[in-house]
């Protein structure tokens, strides 16, 4: 008997098995057809003695936090006295039959050549016809016709818990396919760039170097994503990885073809979380909303009628629960348009409508969800206290700790009082002169911490 039931109990394991493999989804036939249309990118570039480390893997900056899949070469002990070439590599994939494709801007970044290679081994020069640094999408074509472009789907459609496949060319083993799920949507990620107002999908699909650019899809065989960052200590997956939505990059292609660069909307506000401390103090039931805590003059904000201590709850009809999703909803709203804004002021709900500007070019003026600029700090103007005791400046409120501020010696509480052998009295000043200084060349700092003044030497050609 004990024979049989052994049996028994292997035919039901077996049947489990094979119940749930049925459930399980087969990528085999959207591998097939959407293979064609992806594509392996080469892009080669000479760099200087000075540039040579480039921003792949061992830059300080992105060890620790996202890295982009350049694939270059580690970075030498000492640098190179003469210029070299860099070959990156990177995957696409064709949006159109006429020669149009889509990868990262990071993939073909400065690059001298691009060759598109396709999966009946064709190769092409790529033409860059635009590329946007902050959403890090590129637009590029090649001189060819009747090619096999992809499905694109709807991104916004998407849901957690999705299945999700990409297909890239990872390590260059070219033309790889790997799977998983969405794991979350609306991501915003700190990763050394200005990346604040792209609405990340998060999935544990394996993502590695030489994948980014590459197309990630639904299970209709649709494009609802570019595979664009990773999260790792390593230099490879981790389990973690983000695609910009297609919905926002297909966005960004139109404008760059139509226009050649990118228009993002803008409020021009510092904002910060609400904590369960703030939201007591502002008479709220649950912490949520994006709390105004600083308005550039002339800006869209003021021009609005936004208040500092304003907490913005929905914009544009969009629910702003946590603060990150305001630039996320901003940044995606055409310059001009003319939205309403919920606030919470003085316990009241108000509507104000907002005529949204667009983003400037240059990051240290434009306030995003932490303020923070090319240096990497959050400043403040200081109230007549603070300035008895001590000196006119500015009050550093946050350091990124991967920032260049922070790898200068300046730290939360400093004042700074001078920048570039300039003298800073408040935040407009301190802007001023952010915006002129040559990124390309050291310069000094003057901090004054508790009452004692000194001068670092601020190190721009990190």
């Amino acid at each position: 008997m004990t024979n049989y039931k052994i049996i028994f109990a292997l035919i039901v394991m077996s049947f489990y098995g094979y119940a749930q493999s049925r459930d399980l989804p087969n990528f085999s036939d959207l591998a097939e057809e959407a293979s064609p249309g992806v594509v392996n990118i080469t892009s080669s570039k000479t760099v200087n003695n000075r540039n040579s480390y480039g921003r792949g893997f061992g830059d300080p900056r992105y060890d620790e936090f996202f890295e982009r899949f350049f694939g270059q070469q580690p970075r030498p002990s000492t640098p190179r006295e003469n210029s070299r070439p860099v070959v990156s590599t990177g995957s696409g994939f064709f949006i159109s039959d006429d020669g149009f494709l889509l990868t990262n801007n990071h993939v073909v970044e400065d690059a001298d050549e691009i060759t598109v290679s396709l999966g009946d081994r064709r190769e092409f020069k790529a033409e860059v016809i635009g590329t946007d640094e902050r959403s890090d999408v590129a637009l590029l074509k090649i001189d060819a016709e009747n090619l096999p472009f992809l499905k694109i789907g709807k991104s916004k459609q998407l849901k957690v818990g999705e299945w999700v496949v990409a297909i890239g060319s990872p390590f260059q083993l070219r033309f790889s396919v790997t799977s998983g799920i969405v794991s979350a949507k609306g991501r915003s990620i700190p990763n050394g760039s200005d990346s604040t107002y792209v609405p990340f999908i998060q999935t544990d699909v394996a993502i590695n170097p030489g994948n980014s650019g590459g197309p990630l899809f639904n299970l209709e065989g649709e494009v609802i994503g570019i595979n664009s960052q990773i999260y790792t200590r390593s230099g490879g997956y981790m389990g973690v990885s983000f695609a910009i939505p297609i919905d926002y990059a297909m966005d960004v292609a139109d404008q760059l073809k139509e226009n050649g660069y990118v228009a993002r909307g803008w409020l021009g506000v510092s904002i910060q979380e609400i904590n369960s401390q703030l939201a007591e103090a502002l008479d709220m039931d649950v912490p949520k909303g994006a709390l105004i805590s600083q308005i550039i003059e002339g800006s869209p904000a003021e021009k609005s009628g936004l208040e500092e201590e304003d907490v913005i709850l929905f914009f544009d009809g969009e629910e702003i629960f946590y603060s990150s999703d305001l630039p996320l909803t901003v940044g995606s709203i055409r310059p001009g348009s003319e939205v309403n804004a919920m606030v919470l002021r003085d316990g009241k709900n108000k509507t104000i409508q907002v005529t949204v500007g667009e983003l400037p070019k240059d990051p240290s003026i434009a306030f995003n969800d932490t303020n923070k600029n090319a240096l990497g700090i959050t400043v403040e103007n200081q109230n007549d206290e603070d300035q008895k005791p001590f000196v006119k400046g500015v009050r550093v409120t946050s350091v990124d700790l991967e920032g260049i501020a922070y790898t200068s010696g300046i730290r939360r509480g400093d004042v700074i009082y001078a920048l570039a052998r300039t003298r800073i009295n408040n935040v407009s000043e301190f802007r001023d002169v952010l915006s002129k200084l040559d990124m390309e060349r050291n310069t000094t700092i003057g901090v004054s911490r508790n009452g004692n003044k000194r001068i670092l030497s601020l190190n721009l050609s990190k």
